[in-house]
């Protein structure tokens, strides 16, 4: 199977899963294009049997590189079996109001592009200090510090969960 994989991404997490689910399907025999999304001018989708695209939410929003490609390439995105990865932080977490907050952030990108992705899946991310500018940095501090009080607040720290992205990967190529 011929698998494209486009991603969007601001400090590296969702590039790292992103290759993370190339080498898996490799590793399954799959045949896969990674394509950073802010670089797909004229990209013929069409010639893939599946595809998957992946963004990190930020200030309540997707990347502008995966909303401009879905908007240009909606009707070829209908045409074949796709997989959404939305990353974020709140997807470590089982807060309720976060949850939902995700699915408001998903419905506005399904308006605003046209859109929707035959299977969507939810990535934690990761808390990178050591890549924020001072605003963003104090900010996350406040909400890691809310939601994981053990965390060390100046430490980098991965939530991602390699095994669980693994089996959504496999049963999605599955159905």
């Amino acid at each position: 199977m011929n698998v494209l994989i486009g991603y969007a991404t601001t400090e590296g997490q969702t590039r790292k899963i992103c290759r993370h689910v190339a080498e898996h399907l490799i590793d399954g025999g799959h045949s896969v294009e990674l394509l950073p999304l802010a670089e797909a001018d004229d990209f013929a989708v069409g010639r893939f049997d599946r595809v998957i695209l992946a963004a990190s939410v930020h200030a309540g929003h997707y990347q502008r590189a995966l909303s401009d490609f879905v908007a240009s390439h909606a009707k070829s995105l209908d045409m074949v079996p796709t997989l959404f990865l939305s990353v974020s932080l709140a997807a470590a977490g089982h807060d309720a109001e976060d949850w939902k907050a995700l699915d408001s952030i998903l419905s506005e990108l399904t308006e605003a592009t046209g859109w929707v992705p035959d299977r969507v899946d939810h990535v934690a991310g990761s808390y990178v200090p050591s890549k924020y500018d001072l605003v963003r940095r104090f900010i996350m501090r406040r909400i890691i510090a809310a939601k994981d009080p053990e965390q060390d607040l100046d430490a980098d720290h991965e939530y991602t969960d390699w095994a669980v992205l693994n089996r959504a990967v496999t049963d999605w190529l599955a159905s």
